[in-house]
């Protein structure tokens, strides 16, 4: 047990941390809120995650691990809610969060720490309520998206960049992904330096793994792929912002300059339609249709977690296009089983992926660049090889003990500041040099 840390609110808003990340609004937030909540519970601090019910039928609390509990939270309808509509059911998830502290003694919580900005609005007046620090994380930001849309994409609105700005300014201690998510907080944000903690994100090093040299060709033929086949994988939710579409036209791209290839390579998309991807919940099918590559592409929903570590184990080459990640959980996770993975170079990619090391990351989305990466790298299985077992020593850095272990540090720094600073009579965060970047 921390000495005066007993009991953490970890605050999710519009996703649950049992939803099945790769589709609707769940994603890489989802792992990482439920593996944080584990790995504090298992140093002896209660966590209690808050995220709304989304079906009538959900219990209002869950244990979904020792020491976790899941508490849904009813707030408007249950279900055909989307994201941009959660900002008016605000009010009614605060009331429902603040219901439940009320049964407990004062400062029941030591912390609140809110994921993505819907809940640092809740967060915001649940701490003031509880008198205790509020950690906020941001996952992604508005401005920084809105700075590099896919085409077609939709920008956020106003309200959002508004909410955000608060939150920033509201947090006791923000919790970012990156250095360079750091700098867009200072930057963008005018968020105070003393305030901003770099904690990077984790992987499960029990589930993805590279259990020896023969793990690629075990995994193929339990998948139901050849041993000769050129596989490509995608992994994530089906929108413009993931642009899985560039990895369909980039296969389109090495199948033009080498026709002979079709007969071997193959891409597997693992994932479904999310945000402005539900608008057109066909448009990947329709596209590979059109570019004729069924036989190439297949499309399939997301995969429990052991399942998706043999998909990674499986592949050559793991793309994470993006047009902009916080970290890319994707990245992480398909290096530590051993495969090398291409990426945008944007956002946290730039730090989850060492170029030319553990794998590549590429300026831009041309179809045509992504090619010829791939083509390079699909014709040279050593440099895959070399690539692969780098990635793999590199991702046993990122485990999530270590995430766990600086978010603690966070946590008590934001705490003692709140305290000593209440106990000398004023107020505000000042600094503190735990997990401070």
């Amino acid at each position: 047990m921390r000495v005066g840390l007993h009991r953490v609110a970890l605050l999710s808003v519009h996703t649950s941390p049992l939803a099945q990340p790769g589709t609707g609004d769940a994603g890489g937030m989802n792992v990482y809120v439920v593996q944080l909540a584990e790995q504090l519970a298992r140093r002896g601090v209660e966590v209690e995650v808050f995220t709304r019910r989304t079906a009538s039928d959900q219990p209002e609390v869950v244990e979904a691990a020792p020491g976790v509990r899941v508490r849904h939270v009813s707030a408007g309808p249950y279900e055909g809610l989307g994201k941009e509509d959660l900002a008016g059911q605000l009010c009614a998830f605060t009331a429902g969060v603040l219901r439940t502290g009320a049964r407990h003694d004062e400062r029941h919580y030591d912390v609140v720490h809110s994921h993505y900005w819907l809940s640092g609005q809740v967060g915001w007046l649940v701490a003031d309520r509880w008198d205790v620090p509020l950690v906020h994380s941001m996952h992604t930001m508005a401005k920084v998206k809105n700075a590099h849309l896919a085409d077609g994409d939709d920008p956020e609105p106003s309200g959002r960049v508004i909410g955000e700005e608060q939150v920033v300014a509201a947090a006791d201690r923000l919790v970012a992904n990156t250095g360079e998510e750091r700098q867009e907080l200072l930057d963008l944000y005018g968020a105070d330096p003393a305030k901003v903690a770099v904690v990077a994100p984790g992987v499960d090093l029990a589930t993805f793994s590279a259990p020896g040299p023969g793990a690629r060709a075990a995994a193929r033929e339990r998948l139901g792929f050849g041993r000769d086949v050129e596989l490509l994988l995608f992994v994530g939710r089906i929108q413009p912002l993931k642009a899985p579409d560039l990895l369909v036209r980039a296969a389109a791209e090495l199948l033009r300059a080498d026709p002979a290839r079709r007969g071997r390579l193959r891409v597997v998309v693992l994932g479904g339609p999310s945000g402005s991807g539900t608008q057109h919940p066909h448009a990947l099918a329709d596209l590979v249709r059109e570019l004729g590559l069924e036989h190439v592409v297949t499309i399939r929903p997301p995969v429990d977690r052991p399942e998706l570590a043999e998909h990674y184990r499986a592949a050559d080459l793991v793309a994470v296009p993006s047009h902009n990640e916080s970290f890319g959980l994707v990245a992480l996770e398909a290096q530590a089983c051993g495969t090398p993975v291409v990426a945008a170079a944007v956002g946290g990619l730039r730090t989850a992926v060492a170029d030319g090391e553990t794998g590549v990351l590429v300026d831009g989305h041309d179809p045509r660049r992504w090619a010829q990466v791939l083509r390079e790298l699909l014709d040279d299985p050593a440099r895959r090889h070399r690539l692969g077992e780098a990635a793999r020593r590199r991702a046993t850095r990122f485990g999530w003990d270590a995430t766990a272990e600086a978010t603690l540090q966070v946590y008590e720094g934001a705490r003692e500041q709140r305290f000593s600073a209440s106990a000398a009579g004023g107020e505000g965060a000042g600094s503190s040099a735990a997990g401070m970047a």
